[in-house]
């Protein structure tokens, strides 16, 4: 069994900026002030991001010290690390995470400029009649002369918000904020949170459907699955926008993407290796419809009773679909069981499953995708060890697997080209922009898919998806 050198640390808390403090302090003035409080830093662990002197007195400096720290109880470490220092005293402890959601992340800006009477007279009374009446006339109209045509709706019901579960709408609603920035932010597409006060499926389905006439398209986001597949389903046949859920589609197109670029690395193809997935909620189901859109043949699915299979008994009809359209040769074992000769393990499941003795029974140049976030199913630096890419959901690790990729571009392409319908071969197509977005001369073990900052990946998805739309 090959053997990789391990060049990633191990899953340990690392300072980040999810958890940034800014400690304002008062410290003597002398010529090595500032150093002590950067070493007290260090010495709790913490990361100095910036100093700034905030007041300068003949005696005294008021210092405003920004750190990036583990978590909350680290941030009181470093704090009272601070405070130790001889002569100096903390004033004030603020969040960074929690001062950036003061008042929300999201404002309504208007496009018109509204300067004086003419302005008002066209953009609302007596001129905006004539487009009410024109729509009236003209339904078609509706999305030329409104925001429709750029407009989406992030609809949630709060109850499977990622690392959190059940929180409900409210606790939800600054991830949905968040959502809306980055459609914002990397495609143009104006979004809007749409956070329910309920998880019955039938009030959801029939609440968005009576806001849709608002919106060009809808992106369901953190809907605790079956629920979500019952609710997308509906959507997608009774609505003449598109409906999206990101949790399940946006996964899968970008697991698609960096599995293609990871299959080049070891020079292996779709068709011919044996993948295991282990979690078959809304994100499992999602990659395995579209892996077999792609081409796979060898797809055994495990939840936490082992491997899925036909004439298993109590099964719901989406883990039943699993049953019928995977695993071939009928394995009845457990996850660990499963792995062994394996090509591809992906995992949207639960932290710690495995370990790198799992990792080394799969075949030679193996991949990994633990992606269950915070914490993966293996530890990436064990996994490392054993196969040849390794891939997590996390940030401070190579290869993230990042809905952003995805949705922004894919709403954009769908929006341009007035398409309903979100099919197989309009998420084939965005997986493949993204995967080329990685030029050929640039793919490595470590690099399977572009940045999320690289300005051209949203462009290149929404090209991708309005040419397959239409």
């Amino acid at each position: 069994m090959r053997k990789y050198p391990s060049t990633e640390r191990k899953t340990v808390a690392t300072p980040s900026p999810g958890y940034a403090i800014t400690v304002r302090v008062e410290t003597p003035s002398s010529a090595g002030a500032t150093g002590s409080l950067v070493a007290a830093v260090a010495a709790a662990g913490g990361s100095v991001t910036a100093l700034d002197v905030a007041e300068s007195h003949a005696d005294t400096l008021v210092v405003d010290l920004t750190c990036d720290v583990t978590d909350v109880d680290h941030g009181s470490t470093v704090t009272d690390a601070l405070a130790a220092v001889p002569g100096v005293s903390v004033r004030k402890v603020s969040d960074r995470t929690f001062l950036m959601h003061l008042g929300g992340k999201l404002e309504v800006v208007p496009k018109v400029p509204l300067k004086h009477r003419d302005d008002l007279s066209r953009a609302y009374t007596p001129g905006v009649a004539r487009i009410c009446r024109a729509i009236a006339d003209n339904p078609e109209d509706l999305r030329r002369l409104t925001i429709k045509r750029n407009t989406v709706a992030v609809v949630t019901d709060g109850s499977a918000v990622l690392g959190l579960g059940n929180i409900g709408p409210g606790a939800a609603l600054p991830v949905m904020e968040g959502k809306a920035a980055l459609f914002k932010q990397f495609a143009d597409v104006d979004a809007w949170p749409v956070c329910l006060d309920t998880q019955d499926t039938e009030e959801i389905i029939s609440i968005v459907k009576a806001i849709a006439v608002s919106y060009g398209g809808v992106n369901l986001e953190d809907i605790a699955a079956p629920r979500c597949f019952e609710i997308e389903r509906r959507l997608r046949a009774e609505l003449d926008i598109p409906v999206f859920h990101d949790d399940q589609h946006g996964t899968a197109i970008v697991v698609l993407a960096a599995l293609t670029n990871a299959l080049r690395v070891v020079g292996k193809e779709m068709s011919a290796v044996r993948i295991v997935v282990s979690g078959v909620g809304a994100a499992g189901h999602a990659i395995i419809q579209l892996l077999l859109a792609q081409g796979a043949k060898d797809v055994v699915a495990c939840a936490r009773n082992g491997a899925v299979h036909r004439g298993q008994e109590g099964l719901d009809p989406d883990r039943a679909w699993i049953a019928e359209n995977t695993n071939a040769d009928g394995f009845t074992g457990s996850l660990k069981e499963a792995l062994a000769g394996a090509d591809v393990f992906i995992g949207v499941s639960a932290p710690n499953l495995l370990d790198g003795d799992d990792i080394a029974t799969m075949a030679d140049d193996a991949i990994v995708f633990a992606l269950a976030n915070p914490d993966p199913e293996v530890d990436p630096a064990a996994a490392r060890e054993h196969a040849a890419v390794v891939a997590t959901g996390r940030s401070d690790y190579p290869n993230q697997i990042n809905n952003v990729l995805a949705f922004p571009g894919l709403f954009r392409g769908m929006l341009d080209a007035g398409a309903r319908e979100i099919t197989d071969e309009v998420m084939l197509a965005a997986a493949q922009a993204i995967a080329d977005a990685v030029n050929p001369d640039e793919v490595n073990a470590s690099y399977i898919v572009p940045s999320v900052f690289d300005p051209a990946v949203a462009p290149a998805v929404a090209a991708g998806v309005r040419e397959a739309a239409r």
